[in-house]
Order: structure tokens, then C-alpha cells, then sequence
């Protein structure tokens, strides 16, 4: 029958790859040493992506991206990495664009599906484990290739609780209080890792200057270089336009200079210079 022939094909196909050592041709053969070369490809696509900032406040949630430089004529509402979900979900990634369109409008029907069968929003686990396993199911199937993308996903719980969470191409997820992800992810997880505390986020601005500041790390500094949204309890996501972030980009400037300046005057002054002995 069928499964006798799926059987067949599939020890053809492991010889084939066991004599000519090329695993990183077929997704659902492990390598020796135990890689699925297509699914560390496709990390590899979420890298290479813009970079993407998420920061879990008290009061809010902040998603920050770096904005790439558009073509003269190409409209930018069109070049969005910051999508909503639901009332109470929203996302941002890094990777293949046509990746996360597709992701996007199935996390969205089940959204929908959820609130029309159970009649309540989706709890930010369920939406995120839902998009694991769709990941999940295409690193094990035959013919098709693993999504190369990265989700923050970000949102509000039914008990207000801020929350969130991050997916990788191999269908694994977890909940952080703040991470990053696409091109230089280290750098920004890094700085994020050294200033993140519960004092830093404890209000919405405060959260906002800290994603920004977090993205400045890897991006230049300019509005017209980020894309910024928030999401506070109980309200929708919220875009912010290009001269309020330019506004927190300068607040963040001066909060530099006065620490340099703090820094000089803190420093010793010079000790004078040694007297030289004359000579009778």
C-alpha cells in the first residue's frame, strides 16, 4: 500500500544521503550528529531579517522594529512588521516577509475561531502554542520547508496581565520580559539583559525608552530609521507617528549627554606635574 511505499522511498532517500553526506538536503532526515540542517537554515533566514525589539512593561507592552530604507515611490503603510492579531494580541518579527503573511492570517482566523467556539478571547499561550505547531508540523512533513520566521508576540491576558512570548522556525516557544530577535538580536538582547529591572518599565514611557533605546544599539539614530507601537490594558495597539518617537529619540540623547557629563566631572583631578630639581 501507501505507507509501504512512503517506507521505501524514505530508506532510498536516507542511503542516497548517507552516501553522498549532503543531509542538509531533505528536512525530515536527521544528520549524525543529530541536525535538521533546513531547520538551522531557516534560523538562519530569521538573522538576516530586521531586527525586532519587544518589551513587557507594568503598564504596557512596546514592539520596536528597524524601519530599511524604501524605494522613492513604494508606499511604507505596505512595509509593516508590526501586525495585530486580535483586541489583545499583536506581533513582531524578523525573517521572510511572505512567511509571516501567511502565519499572520492563520493565527487570525483562529483568533476569531476561538471567540466564535468558546466564546472568549485567545490567552497569549494558546495563540503562541497554536503558531508553534504549525512551525512545528513543517520541520516533519515531506515536501514542504519550515517557516524562516521569528514572532514577539505581545499582548494582555483576560486578568490584564502583560505578556510575552517568542516562536522560533522549529516550532519551540517561550515567555520572556523582554528580547530580540532578526539582524544583531545578540546585541540588543545583551544591552536588554544589562538595564532591564521592574523600575525601568514601571510605566509606559518608561518601557517606550527602553525598547528604543535597546533598538538605538544596532540602528541609527533616527525616527525615520524605527517603527514603534504600544499596547496598553484594555486598549487597542497603538502606532506611534514618526515625531513622537523622534521625541523620545532626543529625550534619550540628552539622558546621554548628562550621564557623560556626570562621568567627566566624576573623574580625578589631574595630579600636577612632578617638580624638576634645579641645580646650585
Amino acid at each position: 500500500g501507501r505507507s509501504v511505499l512512503v517506507h521505501v522511498l524514505s530508506v532510498v532517500v536516507a542511503a542516497k544521503l548517507k552516501m553522498s553526506g549532503k543531509y542538509d538536503s531533505a528536512l525530515t532526515v536527521f544528520s549524525p550528529d543529530g541536525h535538521l540542517f533546513q531547520v538551522e537554515y531557516a534560523q538562519e533566514a530569521v538573522k538576516k531579517g530586521s531586527t525586532a525589539v519587544a518589551v513587557r512593561g507594568q503598564e504596557a507592552v512596546v514592539l520596536a522594529v528597524e524601519k530599511r530604507a524604501l524605494a522613492k515611490l513604494q508606499d511604507a503603510r505596505t512595509v509593516r512588521k508590526i501586525c495585530s492579531l486580535d483586541d489583545h494580541v499583536a506581533l513582531a518579527f524578523a525573517g521572510l516577509t511572505a512567511d509571516a503573511r501567511v502565519l499572520v492570517n492563520i493565527a487570525r482566523v483562529e483568533c476569531q475561531s476561538h471567540r466564535l467556539t468558546v466564546e472568549d478571547p485567545v490567552t497569549l499561550e494558546y495563540i503562541t502554542r497554536h503558531i508553534a505547531q504549525v512551525c512545528q508540523r513543517y520541520t516533519q512533513s515531506n515536501g514542504v520547508r519550515p517557516f524562516g520566521i521569528s514572532f514577539l508576540i505581545v499582548g494582555f491576558d483576560e486578568g490584564k496581565t502583560p505578556k510575552l512570548y517568542q516562536t522560533e522556525p522549529a516550532g519551540t516557544y517561550h515567555e520572556w520580559k523582554a528580547n530580540a530577535t532578526g539582524r544583531s538580536a545578540k546585541t540588543v538582547r545583551e544591552y536588554l539583559e544589562k538595564h532591564y529591572s521592574p523600575e525601568a518599565v514601571s510605566s509606559r514611557d518608561d518601557t517606550i525608552l527602553l525598547a528604543i533605546r535597546a533598538l538605538l544599539e544596532v540602528v541609527q539614530s533616527s525616527s525615520k530609521n524605527m517603527e514603534l507601537a504600544v499596547m496598553e490594558k484594555g486598549k487597542p495597539l497603538e502606532f506611534l507617528e514618526p515625531d513622537q518617537i523622534e521625541d523620545y529619540v532626543k529625550q534619550i540623547e540628552k539622558l546621554k549627554e548628562a550621564d557623560s557629563e556626570k562621568k567627566k566631572s566624576k573623574k580625578p583631578p589631574a595630579a600636577p606635574p612632578a617638580a624638576t630639581p634645579t641645580q646650585d
